[in-house]
């Protein structure tokens, strides 16, 4: 597989290979990945983020919004201690035997 040299600067060196993707060496002469390799090849222009479709963003935001109220109620439920019912219950016990 034979790679063409697209660009090459003093940190790295963009090729395309022969599928038509690229790849990027560092100037330690390892390939660069991940997070790296993508802001460089945005950085030159190479490649183009594509944009979530409206849908599903809609999607998302529904999802999201029908969550947050049991999220709420559950945090709420668990914000409330049982213990306050308790000592309710046994000043009746003490007012009814004093």
């Amino acid at each position: 597989m034979t790679m063409k040299l697209v660009k090459k600067t003093s940190d790295y060196s963009i090729y395309q290979r022969g599928d038509k993707r690229y790849a990027v060496k560092g100037s330690d002469k390892k390939p660069v990945n991940g997070d790296d390799k993508v802001r460089i090849l945005l950085t030159e222009g190479l490649i183009t983020v594509a944009e979530p479709k409206a849908e599903d963003v809609a999607e998302d935001v529904a999802v999201e919004s029908s969550e947050e109220p049991a999220d709420e109620e559950q945090a709420e439920a668990a914000d409330e201690d049982p213990a306050p019912a308790e000592p309710e219950s046994d000043s009746e016990e003490e007012t009814a035997a004093g």
